[in-house]
């Protein structure tokens, strides 16, 4: 589906993954641009040249839950009113095997539904296919079963909403690490950038962003891949353990980004 008209009003709401993580920029709030920064820049831009107004709001913040965000978030996304709001969620919460994804999925259908009905055109991730991940594979069965979940709640709402899924898990390119940030957590640069793509693909709106090459990461000795790899526990791995048992989130004491609609700054690339 193609849309020609402008999107004029952008509302990305979800955690880590929206807010931008591994993708540094120390001009911007909390130090990150992210996917969906560079998604407002287009529509921005593509507004412009339509001589039409345009304002970006992006209320996610890293570490949170679905059900936190879905609380804290919808609301003042649909006070924006909104023309395209996007929806990431779920990731902290199908990490952890005592969550029942059934009943947090139909909590998500309730609140999606919401958004859809406003007239929004609405936008909800699978999750990525851990399958490449020798941290994250055992789990694969619970992605797999979140992502028919959520393409069921998105089929369903499609019949009478502008609503679409962007399928992550069917994006193979992101089983090269190179996309990924070093803490083998969230999308670094280049994954970001190629997200932003794909999220414009789906809108339908037209632009001229060229394929990001992922960074190159060689296959190191078998010592040195082992030093790396134990750094990676105790640097990355270890803290977030910390945290969940702890009851902390990285995103504790932190705002959302960009609270109300704004204009992008301008950005190099």
């Amino acid at each position: 589906m193609t849309h020609t008209a402008a999107f004029q009003r952008y509302v990305a709401i979800g955690d880590s993954f929206t807010e931008g993580v591994g993708d540094p920029d120390p001009t911007r709030p909390n130090g990150v641009r992210g996917w969906a920064d560079r998604v407002a820049e287009h529509l921005q831009a593509h507004a412009d040249e339509a001589g039409q107004p345009f304002g970006y709001a992006n209320l996610a913040i890293r570490g949170r839950k679905l059900r936190p965000i879905l609380a804290e978030q919808v609301d003042p996304a649909l006070a924006l009113e909104p023309d395209v709001v996007t929806v990431y969620a779920g990731a902290n919460d199908i990490l952890r095997p005592n969550v029942d994804l059934d009943a947090l999925v139909g909590d998500y259908r309730t609140a999606l539904t919401r958004i859809a009905a406003s007239g929004a055109r609405l936008l909800v991730w699978t999750a990525f296919d851990p399958g490449g991940s020798a941290t994250y594979r055992m789990l694969r069965g619970r992605f797999a079963l979140y992502n028919e979940l959520v393409r069921e709640v998105v089929d369903d709402l499609a019949a009478e909403h502008d609503a679409q899924v962007v399928d992550y898990w069917r994006m193979r390119e992101y089983r090269d690490w190179g996309y990924w940030d070093e803490d083998r957590m969230h999308m670094g640069t280049p994954g970001h950038d190629l997200m932003a793509t794909r999220v414009l693909d789906t809108l339908g709106v037209p632009h001229e962003r060229p394929v990001p090459s992922p960074v190159e990461r060689p296959a190191l000795p078998r010592r040195e891949q082992l030093r790396h790899d134990a750094d990676w526990l105790r640097h990355q791995a270890a803290p977030w353990v910390h945290r969940r048992l702890t009851g902390r989130s990285s995103g504790d004491g932190l705002d959302a980004r960009w609270p109300t609609l704004t204009r992008m700054p301008q950005a190099d690339a």
